[in-house]
């Protein structure tokens, strides 16, 4: 056995509401954590998987990509609005999982002039997503100045910050308490499993947990 396929493979997950999600599929694709993951005092970022030489590691969304297109997870599972930002070429996201659903949108106060914004050709908007936000004006050929933010979006209308934001959307319901309405889907999200495509091509055990997780999926929707 090579020295690649002697180290535990990585897995990297990400913090937050797509993991509850995932985990029950994970389960039945034998990626299974240990009991230390399961601690709600562990601060752990670490954990080994019962019966098998994997190890999961849990980060933030945007860093399961990082650490998947660089090699140092071999596979992982994140939200399709990661996997369109950054456009990593060593990524693959060869499985649709069906779960995590919610929408990428364009939202603006509930009072801003229509008919101004539809001529505008410049605007500045507030988003965690500056590539995805600006292909989206780029193609009703605006030039969007985006201000990066990595939460409490809605604030940045209220404050003057920006005219419109880019964020994701499940219910609309926290734009609405906010002041704003949502004027466009960008595009629809759900979570993918993702590989580092030079892992795929040298480690079969990339190639095996993809076609556990392909069958699975195909199961449920059988």
């Amino acid at each position: 056995m090579s020295d690649t396929h002697s180290r535990p493979l990585t897995f990297a997950i990400p913090k937050g509401r797509i993991l509850d999600e995932a985990l029950p599929l994970m389960a039945r694709a034998g990626v299974v954590p240990d009991a230390e993951f399961h601690d709600k005092k562990s601060r752990a970022l670490s954990f080994a998987c019962e019966g098998s030489d994997m190890r999961l590691i849990r980060v933030r969304a945007f860093d399961v990509a990082t650490f998947v297109a660089h090699g140092a997870a071999q596979a992982g599972i994140v939200g399709s609005d990661v996997v369109e930002e950054f456009a990593y070429a060593d990524l693959y996201a060869p499985v649709d999982l069906d779960i995590g659903h919610c929408r990428l949108s364009v939202a603006e106060p509930v009072d801003t002039d229509a008919a101004q914004t539809a001529t505008a050709s410049h605007l500045r908007v507030a988003s965690k997503y500056p590539n995805l936000t600006r292909r989206h004006f780029e193609r009703q050929g605006i030039q969007a100045e985006v201000v990066k933010l990595n939460g409490a979006m809605e604030l940045a209308p209220l404050l003057g910050l920006s005219g419109r934001i880019v964020d994701l959307v499940s219910t609309g319901r926290t734009l609405k308490e906010n002041g704003l309405r949502e004027t466009d889907i960008i595009m629809p999200i759900s979570a993918r499993l993702i590989v580092n495509r030079a892992a795929l091509k040298t480690d079969p055990r990339v190639g095996e947990l993809v076609e556990r997780f392909r069958a699975m999926v195909a199961g449920m929707a059988a």
